[in-house]
This record gives structure tokens, sequence and C-alpha cells, in this order.
């Protein structure tokens, strides 16, 4: 009597949640993954937080930052990458704006794929912010950089722990939290040089995810749409979730060639970017007023769910995007 009862309760859930689309679409994306919440604010808290003093890349702070994100990755038990002993890819670079040599440090990890493990998809934000920056009559110093993007690396946190528990990724995925961004891509510029990129199938980054987009709520937008196929893939897999993904709407900021995905882009990966800040009005980008606390966390969950359900074809070998096509002056 018990399982009949259960059933019936089932089946009246379901029917709600079909004649509630809308109004329930939040909860949809939630109740299919399993990604802990609780664990997505309290990295974005950290990596945010006036500890970091801002994560400029050369500085004591993204060195904070940096060893938050390897620890996380030997926790959720990612391997390193290629020929790497630790999960820091670090190089030196001239900046061209001090004259001086930076030390700098790509994180990576590993999650080894199972039928297609020598495909990679890589699966990447950038971690870096722009320090401190004292200006006269501005009280706070401190560019703590919570949406710009340490929103963004919480998502390659979460996804790497997800993906790991799930256990079922046919292809090889490759987790970076990219350093230099803010200088010119410099990280991902440096990852690219040493890749094969034809073994790379996608590129999946993430930049800015922690507010309500102009499309509203349940929603996120991709650069770089028309560029290949992968943002249809994305929409197919999230029919029927209460979700959905549209094309960049902000195409005078030509944003698909001024985030990581760019560099891999360039060598032809189906690189795209996630995003849900309407950048066009957003008052905090590159202000000391980006804090964890102007964020939303459920668009941030609700956005890493999303991701983790539209690329799931792709993770699991169904679905290859077509090579990117490149046209700077579009």
């Amino acid at each position: 009597m018990k399982k009949i009862t259960l059933f019936i309760c089932l089946l009246g859930m379901l029917f709600s949640c079909k004649n509630n689309h809308n109004k329930t679409a939040k909860n949809t994306v939630l109740v299919a993954l399993e990604i802990d919440s609780t664990t997505v604010k309290k990295h974005l808290y950290t990596l945010a937080s006036d500890e970091m003093e801002g994560r400029e890349t050369g500085t004591a702070g993204i060195e904070k930052a940096a060893v938050y994100i390897e620890n996380e990755f030997k926790r959720i038990g990612l391997s390193t990458f290629q020929e790497l002993e630790t999960y820091r890819q670090t190089f030196s670079f001239h900046n061209k704006r001090t004259n001086k040599e930076i030390q700098a440090s790509n994180i990576i990890g590993v999650l080894e794929g199972n039928s297609k493990k020598d495909e990679y998809v890589i699966i990447s934000a950038h971690y870096d912010h722009l320090g401190i920056r004292k200006k006269e009559g501005q009280l706070d110093s401190i560019y703590n950089g919570a949406n710009d993007d340490a929103s963004g690396a919480t998502g390659v946190l979460a996804l790497a722990e997800y993906f790991k528990k799930k256990g079922s990724n046919e292809r090889t995925i490759v987790f970076v939290a990219f350093t230099g961004e803010e200088m010119g891509l410099i990280g991902s510029k440096h990852f690219g040089k040493g890749i094969d990129a034809t073994a790379f199938v996608a590129g999946i980054n993430l930049e800015m995810i922690g507010k309500i987009p102009s499309f509203g709520p349940n929603t996120a937008w991709l650069t770089g749409f028309e560029r290949s196929d992968f943002g249809a893939i994305i929409q197919r897999n999230l029919e029927g979730t209460g979700y959905q993904l549209f094309p960049d709407p902000y195409k005078k900021f030509n944003l698909f060639f001024r985030s990581d995905n760019a560099s891999l882009a360039r060598l032809g990966v189906p690189s795209h970017t996630f995003s849900t800040t309407p950048i066009d009005v957003d008052k905090d980008y590159h202000k000391v007023s980006d804090e964890a606390e102007t964020l939303n966390m459920t668009v941030i969950a609700q956005t890493i769910q999303a991701v983790a359900k539209g690329t799931e074809s792709i993770i699991n070998g169904k679905d290859t995007p077509s090579r990117v096509v490149l046209d700077e002056k579009k």
C-alpha cells in the first residue's frame, strides 16, 4: 500500500511540475544534478575574500588562491596534467606595464576518461583579478573579483567534484584555473603552446556567472555561438530542464576574444564562454564593489548545473562539436 501511495505522489509531482513549468523551472535543473550549494558558496567566499588581496597575478594574494585550488583538486582526487609533477604549470612572462618578469601558475587537474581517454574536454576559468589599487577618495582598495572571476573558478571546482563522483566521463576532462587573464590571456596562451589542439574536442569556459542575465532567470548566454555547433548541442541537452542558453547579445564588446576561450579557439578548438552577467549595465565590473555579497548564489549553482547537464553528451563522447570558425572582425 505504501508503494502505491508513493507512486501516486510521484505522478502528482510529475504532472504538477509539467503544468507549472515556468514557476518551477529553477528547481528542475537543481533536482536533476548533485551540486552542493554549500560547497559552492564556500569556494566563492574564500576566493573572493579580502585575504586573497584581489588575486593579482604574481602577488602573494593569488598564491593563496592557487594553494586553495590545488588543495581542492587534491581533495577531489584529480590527477596531474601531462608530465607535471604537481597541479601547477609554472612559467614566467614579462609584464610590459611594470617592465618586470613575473612568475605565474595555471592550476590544472585531470579526470581521465574511459573509452575515449585520448580525447580531451577542457573546463576552465581564470582565477586572477586586479589586486589592490589605492585611489584617492576610495576607502576600499581591494578588487575582490567575486563575479570576475571567482564565480567561474568556483564553477570549475564544483564541476570537477561533480564529474569525479559521477565517474562516467568517456573523454578525459582537463580542469584549469588560468592565471593572467586580466593581463591579456597570459595563462591560457601559455597553456595552448604546450598542447596538441587537435586532441581537444571542446573548451568550456566560465566567466562572470553570478548575476541574473538580461534574458531573465534560468538562462545563460554563450560567446561565439555562431562559430561552431557547440551552443546548439548545449541547447538540445537542456531541453525540458527549464533552463535556456542564448547567443551572446553583446556583440559590440567582442567578448569571444576577451576571455580565455579565445586562446584555444585560435588553435581551432570549439571553445566558448558561458556567462550570465548583463555586462552592458553591470555596475560592479572591474570595480571594488565586485564583492561576494553582490552575487546571486542560486544563479551560480543553477548555471553550474546547467553547464554540467548541457555538456553531458560532449563529456560522454556522444557529441563532438564542429571545429571553430574564426574571423576576428565579426
